[in-house]
């Protein structure tokens, strides 16, 4: 198996010798040539919550104009659900919040959760939801079932503070999780926490399990989540002719058939451009709007009337009592107001997307072909078993390594989300160290987008920025997979200008 036995053995080699690693990693922005004016003002991501993209200017523009006219906010949602039913149609509605997050929680304590009012003892309900990659976000509103998911949800992607005194879980409300068909759950990591390794995962064998397990809790079945992502490494390799997830189809239909509304998380993922929620049948899917698609800071949720109408209620859009269409007042959710500024940079981030799509399209192809090309520089012993894919849908590229596990040899080093949350994913840790802002790099895959130093004022793609990131992260991969001894067993290091 090469230098050590088991994967303990070679986490706790990375744990004690990381700082060496980072020591060595410092050195390859000055070695590749990368110009020193770029480190820290530079990533390969958008999408991180502690560092947004940039806005661009047309939007940002927007804004100031703005700022300085008298508009009602009900004004500006009224504008939103213009823009997305002239793409959608008319049976399908939006509603917008400080996050989208907030609109998970906001769905979650509007479809799922059991009514509050009325006499006698409430009930408990449950929501399903697969076990998938960030699962903490759309399957951590409810107390995980079975009960020996308890610990594994209840670390710091789900709970507030230190010891979790805080959680985030509702009243009286269940997730039933269940696992993906061809998926691993193995512990990897300088936290040794379950990654969900989900290249392999069979849709319609998955799809029969949740059937089954629905089954067993249809008593209290209220909804069902999961992403909305296309991706192999998120487990939605599986797709029909339109390149829609089989998967996702296939939760719509059992959704469809208890009657309970699917709340899709997407996002990552760019409005009109990511798989079409007709295609897939679901009630709702939410988008991050300060991420992919470069809008200011806030959330946005589109989906069928039916399911819309109650998060307008109680986000206070519904309309006012006196009657009328257009209300932006103060309801449950009032905490979760995104304000002028984030629905006018709404605004003019929608109409650039239904306008000039093509450009978000072009720039990940280029974006595609600058990590292919960085990452052919590099030992390609180590490249076996390693994919690359674009994913038009959130205009970005993933690296999967899932594979390069094989054959009884270990292959690079994985991480799992507690990893990322501890400081302790190597990938990250290690962009870090160069002077790069990172991206999200756990569960055998590092995701990056562009937007961060990336674009230019009008949103073109820098391919001279984006390459110095792509390289210097290549060289790291590298260097990790060297000093982790998986090099010994792929074969000599080649010099990278051979």
């Amino acid at each position: 198996m090469g230098r050590f036995n088991t994967k303990i053995e070679l986490y706790n080699h990375l744990s004690e010798t990381r700082e060496k690693l980072f020591a060595e990693g410092k050195k390859i922005p000055k070695e590749i040539g990368m110009p020193s004016e770029l480190l820290g003002k530079i990533g390969l991501s958008g999408m991180i919550s502690e560092c947004h993209g940039l806005m661009r200017k047309e939007i940002s523009d927007a804004v100031e104009a703005g700022n300085r006219k008298v508009i009602n906010s009900g004004t500006l949602d009224f504008e939103v659900r213009k823009l997305v039913k002239s793409y959608y149609g008319d049976d399908y509605d939006a509603v917008t919040a400080s996050t989208c997050e907030g609109l998970l929680l906001a769905a979650c304590d509007n479809l799922f959760t059991p009514p509050l009012a009325g006499r006698g003892d409430n009930y408990r309900t449950r929501y399903m939801a697969p076990y998938e990659r960030h699962a903490h976000h759309q399957a951590g509103y409810g107390r995980p079932f079975p009960p020996k998911y308890k610990d594994i949800f209840a670390d710091r992607g789900v709970t507030a503070g230190e010891y979790g005194q805080m959680g985030k879980r509702l009243n009286n409300l269940d997730v039933v999780l269940v696992p993906m068909d061809g998926a691993r759950y193995d512990s990897h990591g300088l936290r040794y926490h379950p990654c969900a390794l989900l290249t392999h995962v069979d849709a319609k064998a998955t799809a029969q399990r949740m059937a089954k397990t629905a089954r067993r809790h249809e008593n209290a079945l209220s909804g069902f989540t999961s992403l909305g992502y296309t991706n192999p490494s998120y487990g939605y390799k599986d797709t029909d002719g339109e390149g829609v997830p089989i998967l996702q189809k296939e939760i719509a239909k059992l959704a469809n058939e208890y009657d309970v509304p699917y709340v899709i998380d997407n996002a990552a993922a760019i409005p009109f451009q990511c798989t079409d929620i007709r295609k897939i049948g679901a009630d709702i899917i939410t988008f991050s709007m300060d991420k992919a698609s470069g809008a200011t800071t806030c959330g946005l949720a589109i989906g069928k009337e039916a399911a819309i109408s109650p998060l307008s209620r109680a986000l206070g859009t519904a309309g006012p009592r006196a009657g009328g269409v257009i209300s932006h007042g103060k309801a449950m959710f009032v905490q979760m107001d995104p304000g002028k500024e984030s629905l006018l940079g709404l605004v003019a981030a929608l109409r650039i997307l239904l306008e000039r799509g093509d450009q978000f399209r072009q720039n990940c192809d280029i974006f595609h072909q600058i990590v292919v090309d960085e990452f052919s520089r590099i030992d390609q012993g180590l490249m076996d078993g390693v994919r690359i894919d674009k994913d038009y849908g959130s205009c970005g590229v993933e690296i999967n390594y899932q594979d390069t596990w094989k054959d009884g040899r270990m292959g690079w080093p994985i991480f799992s989300i507690e990893d990322m949350y501890a400081g302790t994913s190597l990938p990250q840790a290690g962009m870090k160290a160069m002077g790069i802002i990172p991206c999200v790099a756990y569960d055998a895959n590092i995701k990056m987008s562009i937007g961060l130093g990336t674009t230019d004022e009008e949103g073109n793609i820098i391919e001279d920025n984006t390459r110095w990131m792509v390289r210097a992260l290549a060289r790291f991969c590298e260097l990790m997979c060297r000093h982790s001894g998986v090099m010994e067993q792929k074969g000599p290091v080649r010099d990278a200008a051979e």
